[in-house]
């Protein structure tokens, strides 16, 4: 949901929908695979210091606790690192609505897809090894990885997926997560996903990246979980820290995810994200993230240990791919960098970023900017609605004007509820035609369907009421009729759109030979075919 939320740094521009699919043209040699700057920006002389740092900090209560008054959001917790120094770590609220458990620093959030830039720091680790390189061919380390176009497939590389230039579509792969697929059969699936130019085209994939990082992984003969704690946690002592959803399932002090029902919070669903771990599966704690903040703002050192490479842990800074072009010839450019969002204010200044956002219950942000040796991390358990991201942008402001030049909050809450509108099925589903064509006799419709890429899809008859099964766990889905041979159905998950529709094909009086999934075909994958 948050794909470029932060790709202007505070900004609401977003880029184009998606370009029309479009196969890689072969070049004759391999392509080199540069960041968009040779070399990192000259950063000028730091416009801060430690009056303006404490009065942003001073700050802090006021801001977190009028966000949670305004949004009801049940449990934040903030971090906050200058010059190498730990200058603020506090939790708000609760840990679950209806139970006493407060939020503390040390209470672990799940982080969704503020993961990237901490396993594009275990990579770095990795490659600052010699092990890998950010530009080896990922078939070089995963023979069995591919995508449609043989060329690309021998060509992209583990930058190329970590900043999302691949040419894979928008969150491909996502929709099998949801279904319940396990990570194997949802990376298998790639190769079939339709791809628009190759290092020409951003497209935001939590599962291109995570193929980046398991190849990575393969190299260093570790799983990636084991990776992350040898390579990153543990070096750090961030003790708290995990790629494991079972550690954040088994961890007393977790803040659990909860969804807006009606005027309330909900802690109503459980969101397992470990088939995309690299990608959004960490879970941590703002006590944590602070130590991991203090090594990105000094260069991978911590109290005097090189914990990760310079160099590699760099190339993660610099912009790789355009994320957001300027809405106007003299507008801000949004890049994305290797697991991070790239940009650079008014002032010349690197700003570094990302958020993290799923729908089934957490929203997290971290901002920093590396010449000035700030940032700040929120960590919330709740849905997006933009308190993250408020809390940091208005700190942010008041330590670099002294004020708040805009009020993120009413702003982050306007964004987010568009991207929410936009999130919907294009047919309201709910409200049928007024005189609906009647549907066919439901045996027409019953039957076993195929798709290479969602598997086995059943539609089974009980009486005059269809159910449509599909997934490796079987998920039943009651089709209601909408109107001649289209029924609609609850879409459920991390990417549900709430009502969709499925429409069966059937020629003359015989029985339904496809059918269509709408919510399933966004990529072109959402026909069935009877078996």
């Amino acid at each position: 949901m948050l794909a470029v939320l932060l790709a202007l740094a505070a900004s609401s521009a977003r880029p184009d929908a998606r370009s029309a699919a479009a196969q890689p043209t072969p070049a004759p040699t391999p392509a080199p695979s540069p960041s968009l700057a040779a070399a990192p920006v000259p950063q000028q002389p730091p416009l801060l210091d430690q009056a303006k740092v404490d009065h942003a900090v001073a700050q802090l209560d006021g801001l977190v606790q009028a966000a949670m008054t305004q949004t009801g959001v049940p449990g934040v917790a903030v971090g906050v690192v200058y010059r190498d120094r730990v200058v603020f770590a506090k939790g708000y609220g609760v840990r679950k609505v209806g139970e006493p458990g407060a939020v503390a620093p040390d209470t672990v959030f799940q982080l969704a897809s503020l993961s990237k830039p901490l396993a594009s720091t275990v990579v770095a680790g990795v490659v600052g090894g010699g092990k890998v390189a950010w530009d080896d061919p990922v078939i070089k380390h995963d023979p069995e990885f591919a995508l449609k176009d043989p060329w690309v497939t021998r060509n992209v590389t583990v930058a190329d997926l970590f900043a999302h230039r691949s040419g894979l579509p928008d969150h491909a792969g996502d929709l099998l997560e949801d279904l319940g697929f396990d990570r194997a059969y949802i990376l298998s699936r790639l190769r079939l996903e339709p791809l628009a130019p190759f290092r020409a085209s951003y497209f935001y994939t939590n599962f291109g990246l995570t193929a980046a990082a398991l190849a990575v992984a393969k190299a260093a003969g570790r799983s990636w979980e084991d990776l992350s704690a040898q390579t990153l946690y543990r070096p750090l002592g961030m003790t708290d820290t995990s790629s494991e959803f079972a550690d954040y399932e088994q961890t007393p002090d977790r803040a659990v995810g909860h969804v807006k029902v009606g005027d309330a919070w909900q802690a109503k669903y459980v969101r397992d994200p470990q088939a995309q771990s690299p990608a959004g599966g960490v879970s941590s704690t703002v006590d944590d993230l602070n130590k991991w903040m203090r090594l990105q703002l000094g260069g991978g050192k911590v109290d005097g240990r090189q914990v990760v490479d310079a160099m590699a842990l760099q190339e993660t800074h610099l912009p790789h791919s355009v994320a957001a072009p300027p809405r106007a010839p003299d507008g801000p450019v949004g890049f994305y960098g290797l697991g991070l969002n790239v940009g650079y204010d008014e002032f010349g200044r690197l700003r570094l970023g990302h958020s993290g956002a799923f729908d089934l219950g957490a929203a997290t942000n971290v901002t920093m900017l590396p010449g000035e040796g700030l940032g700040i991390v929120v960590l919330t358990n709740a849905q997006p609605i933009g308190v993250a991201e408020a809390v940091a942008y208005n700190f942010m402001d008041i330590a670099s004007y002294g004020r708040q030049r805009t009020d993120w909050l009413p702003f982050m809450l306007g964004v987010l509820q568009k991207m929410e509108s936009a999130d919907t099925s294009r047919t309201d589903y709910a409200k049928p035609p007024a005189n609906p064509a009647a549907a066919r006799p439901v045996s027409a419709y019953a039957g076993s369907y195929a798709n290479e890429y969602y598997g086995p899809l059943t539609v089974t008859a009980q009486g005059d009421r269809l159910t449509m099964t599909l997934g490796p766990k079987r998920q039943a889905f009651p089709l209601t009729h909408y109107d001649a041979d289209t029924f609609s159905y609850q879409t459920t998950g991390e990417n549900a759109v709430g009502l969709d529709g499925v429409t069966f094909t059937v020629d003359g009086s015989g029985p339904a030979e496809q059918l269509r999934v709408a919510h399933l075909d966004a990529d072109g994958w959402g026909t069935f075919t009877r078996g």
